[in-house]
């Protein structure tokens, strides 16, 4: 196993953080169920801020409503607030879930939620409507953490006993919706049936229709969701999830359900791993399409990997991201030198030491840290590319590192939702984009680099 460098980097204050609250990811989740509306309770610039965020990344209209906390209900309390936002959602948008999300704080002054809810559910005639809350303090984690945690409290909601069947649970993370279609299409390829959850892929990346609509269609159906209990297996793409966030752990012990825990299916390796698992799963051996999709991946990483060995990545995001990103950096020889998380995730740790058991350099790895420290660590390692999303543009801005985005968010660039990572042909997207990051920096600079080697100045 390799001795990572690991830095703690807990401060008082972050300076330029690496990742988004908690809530936020919770909204992304719950997006990804069919007709259901969000509701932050908490301040009106939480649900602000992160109705930006989704927007500029998707590129969608997200509605996100608020119950508009002020000082006077800090002090007495917002349940009076919360209960006519759940009132003008119900009336404005007619959905059949809401997911009630607490923030930093609502949770801090001590909002009975479970009492709230349900006395409200008495109060006023709710048949019809789903009303899943979620408790989600940035505090208590980044977006990563909300996402689970908003994933799982789904599952926990409607599943119940019944009876088995031959579909399988797919339960993803925080991916594109260009991966998410990619993942349903290699189950098709298989000929599996399935419940993915969440599925965003529509309501957060959908055709133009010429018309805005309140609630996009699309999403995981609760009926299929309430059915995951009776499936003969889960694959959760979830190494890096803790236990207490997992929902794929949570149909396990309560229902018996199967679970394969994969890594991601970005790099090769992994995606091996996956399709290992659905040629048991199913029965059949990998179809020709997928074959062929593989052997262009090798060919690709047979004509970028002189190239890839001038590579010093800094891999940031989330865990399952970093982990997804740094595989494939690692199998085509640009192992990297700083890998960094904004989430606290021992999980992600142990998996590292494994796949970097065979690096020549043991990276600085960062966790629950800001881009003041991936910086530092950057210079000290001598980085020369980065993998992460549109917060890292600064390494590109002040030391001509060039970033290759993925992850959420990707605010300064377009097609943020469109980013294809997912699978054979994804990682093959992804090795591109990267190699021609290295190669274009090379192209740029050589020149220069060469006349410092021979010691050359300018206007000599």
């Amino acid at each position: 196993m390799a001795k990572l460098s690991q830095i703690n980097t807990v401060k008082q204050v972050n300076e330029n953080q690496c990742q988004s609250c908690m809530p936020l990811g919770g909204v992304v989740a719950f997006k990804g169920i069919e007709n259901t509306m969000v509701l932050v309770h908490g301040s009106q610039g939480c649900s602000t801020y992160m109705r930006l965020m989704n927007v500029e990344h998707y590129n969608e209209p997200v509605d996100i409503a608020s119950s508009a906390l002020n000082e006077k209900q800090t002090i007495h309390g917002g349940e009076a607030n919360l209960k006519k936002a759940l009132d003008n959602v119900s009336r404005v948008y007619a959905p059949k879930v809401i997911g009630v999300l607490t923030t930093c704080l609502a949770e801090t002054m001590g909002e009975d939620m479970d009492r709230i809810l349900r006395d409200y559910r008495k109060e006023r005639v709710t048949s019809g409507i789903d009303i899943i809350q979620v408790p989600t303090p940035s505090y208590g984690g980044s977006h990563t953490e909300g996402f689970w945690a908003a994933t799982k409290a789904i599952i926990a909601y409607y599943a119940r006993p019944t009876e088995e069947h031959k579909q399988i649970n797919i339960i993803i993370p925080h991916i594109s919706p260009a991966d998410i279609r990619e993942i349903k299409r290699i189950f098709d390829l298989f000929g599996l049936t399935y419940t993915l959850l969440p599925d965003y892929s529509m309501t957060l990346d959908r055709p133009y229709g010429g018309r805005y609509q309140k609630i996009p269609p699309g999403g995981t159906q609760t009926q299929d969701i309430a059915r995951m209990s009776g499936a003969r297996a889960t694959i959760q793409f979830g190494l890096t999830c803790p236990d207490n966030l997992s929902p794929g752990l949570l149909l396990n012990q309560e229902y018996g359900v199967p679970l394969y825990n994969l890594p991601l299916p970005i790099g090769l390796q992994n995606m091996d791993r996956l399709v290992e698992t659905l040629e048991k799963l199913s029965g059949r051996s990998l179809p020709d399409v997928i074959r062929q999709e593989r052997g262009w991946l090798l060919d690709g990483m047979a004509d970028s990997h002189k190239f890839n060995a001038d590579g010093r990545p800094i891999v940031y995001g989330e865990p399952e991201l970093v982990y997804a990103f740094s595989s494939i950096c690692v199998e085509n020889g640009a192992a990297p030198v700083v890998i960094a998380s904004g989430t606290r995730n021992s999980l992600l740790m142990g998996l590292l030491g494994t796949l970097l058991a065979d690096v020549d350099e043991h990276p600085v790895v960062l966790e629950e840290t800001d881009f003041a420290a991936i910086d530092d660590a950057g210079v000290l390692t001598g980085a020369n590319i980065a993998i992460g999303h549109s917060g890292g543009k600064f390494l590109t801005e002040r030391r001509g590192i060039p970033l290759v985005r993925v992850g959420f968010p990707i605010h300064d660039r377009t097609g943020g939702q469109r980013v294809l990572s997912a699978g054979y042909t994804g990682t093959l997207a992804f090795l591109d984009r990267f190699t021609n990051a290295l190669l274009e920096t090379k192209y740029e600079s050589y020149r220069e680099l060469r006349k410092e080697e021979m010691g050359i100045k300018e206007g000599v």
